[in-house]
């Protein structure tokens, strides 16, 4: 393995919240994976504020595997805060993040960074389930469904026209992970990371996958708190959807109104400017055309925030290159800085065994 100063070729983020019955089994799988694929690489597991013994357990891992670096905090941060930590963390040239439950399995991550081996131009790729050759196995009827409706309806208003577009498994070349300026905490981090790169033109592509349910622990997909934040990113991503659903409705109703009124006259003779349905027919029609514009304002906005991720790509490329021009990229120095929930035993333990080879244990 390759010291501090140098990036690894491969590193596999690995967020886990109340993991300890599958995160050790997990890391060896990933060794074996990982030790096929490359001689050099690393695991970043990010303890994101577990209340069992996952961090117990995953700091046992990494002392038996040098390669293993943990990342811990309290409390409790979500998806995104965890995947963000980690991250900011790895340093490969190549990073992969994938679920703590290996649910995708590992040999998804050599299809991953083989593919963009093959393909230099490409700078993303995406393991999906919903691929025409991907499938999902042993997943509960109810979140398959959830899952491929709610990618196909966020997929229909990004540019690309994935099949997925919330899953975390993914490969990522180091030049993208560093041009992003990401702030989502929940799971809607995904969609973040797709938009702003897809906006910053970078290329983005997906290899089919196939999507076990879990063997081990219990399932940590809510409905409420996935939906919700996707359906708002629709909204903001296509603002017009909204607004010109709602003006087109208006629009229409004042005219079947206007219909109406217009037969009545033709038919009846009857003509009164001043009944109630007249009011309603211009406040309709007015509504209407003012909501849609509200809709091609709002697009225009989502043009701007484009533009303004690229700017933030231009200051982090900046902030990136003074930090390497002033200091040798390195870990923190975190020797003797284990959690205090750990035994005093376990602390001199940690102590002693940092002068053996680097520190790797650390909270942010």
């Amino acid at each position: 393995m390759n010291g501090y100063d140098i990036a690894p070729e491969v590193s596999v983020v690995v967020p886990m919240y109340n993991e300890e019955e599958s995160i050790a089994d997990t890391v060896h799988q990933l060794r074996d994976t990982l030790n096929q694929l490359t001689d050099d690489w690393e695991i970043v597991l990010v303890n994101d504020g577990s209340t069992d013994r996952t961090y117990e357990v995953a700091a046992e891992v990494a002392h038996e595997i040098p390669e293993v670096r943990i990342v811990s905090y309290k409390p409790n941060g979500g998806r995104g805060k965890a995947l963000r930590t980690g991250l900011a963390h790895a340093r490969g040239k190549i990073i992969v993040t994938i679920e703590a439950d290996l649910s995708w399995g590992t040999a998804v991550i050599a299809r991953l960074v083989n593919e963009l081996r093959r393909h230099p131009d490409v700078d993303l790729v995406i393991a999906s389930p919903h691929h025409p050759e991907g499938k999902l196995e042993d997943v509960p009827w109810k979140r398959a469904l959830i899952s491929r409706l709610g990618n196909r309806i966020v997929g229909a208003v990004m540019p690309g026209r994935f099949h997925t577009v919330s899953g975390m498994t993914r490969a990522y070349r180091r030049h993208v992970v560093e041009s992003l300026e990401l702030e989502s905490n929940g799971k809607e981090i995904h969609i973040e990371i797709l938009t702003k790169a897809i906006a910053l033109g970078y290329r983005v592509t997906e290899i089919p996958a196939v999507l076990s349910g879990r063997k081990k622990g219990n399932s940590k997909f809510k409905f409420r708190a996935t939906a919700i934040p996707h359906l708002l990113f629709c909204l903001f991503e296509k603002p017009v959807l909204l607004f010109g659903a709602i003006g087109l409705l208006c629009i229409a109703v004042g005219g079947m109104i206007g219909l109406y009124l217009t037969w009545q006259r033709i038919a009846y003779g009857i003509w009164h400017p001043d009944r109630p349905l007249m009011t309603i027919l211009l406040l309709l029609v007015l509504a209407g055309t003012q909501i849609l514009c509200f809709g091609f304002i709002g697009t225009q906005i989502v043009g701007l925030r484009r533009e303004l991720y690229k700017v933030q790509r231009g200051y982090l490329r900046i902030q990136h290159q003074l930090s390497a021009l002033t200091s040798a990229p390195s870990p923190p120095d975190i020797a003797g800085r284990e959690r205090e929930e750990l035994a005093p035993a376990e602390k001199a333990s940690g102590e002693a065994s940092a002068s053996a080879r680097p520190p790797k244990l650390w909270q942010p």
